[in-house]
């Protein structure tokens, strides 16, 4: 599913009035429509509930004029308040407050905090709030009066309807500017903004519905975007194997320098995380004291010895052992317990320099990495990275906090900078590639927030990758399957699951997808796009 920024949301606006001749005055009519349509869905209010749209000047209030009517001609009892002085609307907002002006319900011209409190007990009385205030063009903080009524507004607790995105929110990021409302419901027009799918915004919208307005299909295509929701199409095609005579050796060969003492499970969950992805064969490449632990702990993969620091972990002296063991593979995951001991991060940096294979990078792998993030740029082959936001704040030299201020925004200037796909992982995982590209995972839940889980996506992008994948479809088809494992196991067990856990369900999951049969509903989105206006 496609994902649009604000502006990119406004051009198609544009191109259909202005292009095609479509009244911008109809779109609000569409969309005000679609709003009554899915508030009525969705809280049934019984006869004579009272409703009260919160409004701005802009042409958001103007949606709510027309829900206002709608409402009123549905037998609810409706109150329009008004944000700010009349004589400040323009254009369509006004044409349909005009047209309210007419009919038997209360509008009230609110511009300043001493009119608010004046009328703000009727506000609290009501039974539901519509939030029509603040647009997607949001991109300044909400102070003074907005800010009051958007907090007293979450502390009623009424159920609250926002018309396209809760004000306050910005559209593009995330992000809450000041204040933001946290609604209950959120219909949005058009297509869905990613804004509303990450975090802390997505935690804002409650239930989201997107409604058609009357874009055409064709002034879409024109406006050129790069978001996107991940969904099972985007990877499903390639997870059966096409052949009946395949054999392990066409399954591709993974390669995986993992584990350090203490470490050896990381190394496991890798390997089988690869093997539950359909690779053939796997290579655990580990210090030579732990072979006898991991082929012990082990049956499916095999094990090279390598050469080690006096910690127990990968030496320098392992180099051309490394090189020699890429012979004949198809992929190479790198890092999962590796240690920070210094010569295995020198190591790190020197195999990611000269590797010729496909490679994903993950924990250690990317710690070593954050002392000279410029190594990327001697790959040979593209990389995918798969950090958490603390691994993400090292490799960017910045704060975690800040990081998870501007997710989206971090990893876009880090993929740009050094030419590599990320998987940027966290709640609404987003995967990267180094032209912009960015998609939105919507699986996944705080069980994943455990030890251990990290490596198996690490296992399964690294086996995606040794079939013979796209380094974009590896990223997706691992981010999207790890996180419908951890929903499917939560259902029945909470957050409390184990790593190893996920490794149980992923075939089952495979299979599923690959028959097209969805073995859970996960959509964060009620899509009510085809709903006939």
């Amino acid at each position: 599913m496609r994902l649009v920024k604000a502006s990119e949301m406004q051009e198609m606006d544009r191109l259909t009035i202005q292009e095609l001749g479509i009244p911008g005055i109809v779109l609000m009519e569409n969309a005000a429509r679609g709003v009554v349509r899915i508030f009525l869905d969705h809280f049934n209010p019984p006869d004579r509930s009272h409703v009260v749209l919160i409004c701005g000047p802009g042409n958001n209030g103007g949606d709510g004029y027309v829900v206002a009517r709608y409402l009123h001609e549905r037998g609810l009892k409706t109150t329009v308040v008004i944000l700010s002085a009349l004589k400040k609307i323009k254009g369509d907002a006004l044409t349909n407050l005009e047209v309210i002006k007419h009919m038997d319900l209360e509008i009230l011209e609110i511009p300043g905090k001493d009119a608010w409190i004046k009328y703000r007990p009727l506000v609290e009385s009501c039974d539901f709030i519509i939030d029509g205030l603040l647009g997607t063009g949001l991109n300044s903080p909400v102070k003074g009066l907005y800010a009051q009524v958007i907090e007293e507004i979450n502390s009623s607790a009424l159920p609250v309807t926002s018309i396209d995105i809760p004000s306050g929110l910005n559209a593009d990021t995330g992000q809450i500017m000041g204040k933001a409302i946290h609604a209950d419901l959120t219909v949005t027009f058009g297509f869905p903004k990613i804004g509303q799918l990450l975090f802390p915004g997505a935690a804002l919208v409650g239930r989201l519905a997107n409604i058609d307005i009357g874009i055409p299909e064709a002034i879409a295509k024109q406006v050129q975007g790069n978001s996107h929701l991940i969904e099972p199409a985007h990877f499903t095609p390639l997870l059966p194997f096409e052949r009946q005579d395949i054999h392990k050796g066409d399954r591709g060969h993974l390669l995986i320098l993992s584990g350090s003492t203490g470490k050896t499970g990381a190394a496991s969950l890798t390997a089988l995380g690869a093997l539950r992805a359909g690779a053939g064969l796997v290579t655990l490449g580990i210090p030579a004291s732990l072979n006898a632990i991991l082929e012990n702990k082990l049956t499916e993969p095999m094990t090279s010895p390598l050469p080690e620091t006096a910690d127990g972990s990968l030496s320098l002296k392992a180099e051309k052992d490394i090189i020699k063991l890429m012979e004949g593979k198809t992929a190479l995951a790198l890092g999962p317990g590796l240690s920070t001991n210094e010569e295995t991060t020198q190591l790190v940096r020197q195999i990611v320099s000269r590797c010729p294979l496909p490679m994903v990078i993950d924990a250690d792998g990317l710690n070593a990495l954050s002392e000279d993030p410029g190594v990327l740029s001697k790959c040979k082959r593209k990389a995918i990275l798969t950090p958490h936001p603390g691994e993400m704040a090292r490799l960017t030299g910045i704060e975690t906090a800040d990081v998870q201020i501007d997710r989206l925004g971090t990893a876009t200037r880090f993929v740009k900078k050094y030419g590599c796909f990320l998987v940027l992982k966290g709640a609404r995982t987003l995967i990267m590639e180094p032209d912009g590209q960015v998609y939105v995972n919507p699986t996944g839940n705080p069980a994943l927030s455990g030890g251990g889980s990290g490596d198996v996506l690490t296992g399964m992008i690294g086996g995606f990758l040794a079939r013979g994948w796209p380094m974009v479809k590896s990223a997706i088809g691992g981010a999207y399957l790890h996180g419908l494992a951890a929903d499917l196991l939560a259902e029945d067990m909470g957050p409390s699951i184990l790593a190893g856990e996920l490794l149980d369900v992923i075939p089952e999951l495979t299979a599923g997808l690959a028959r097209k049969e969805w073995p859970l509903e996960t959509p964060p989105i009620h899509d009510d796009f085809h709903h006939p206006l």
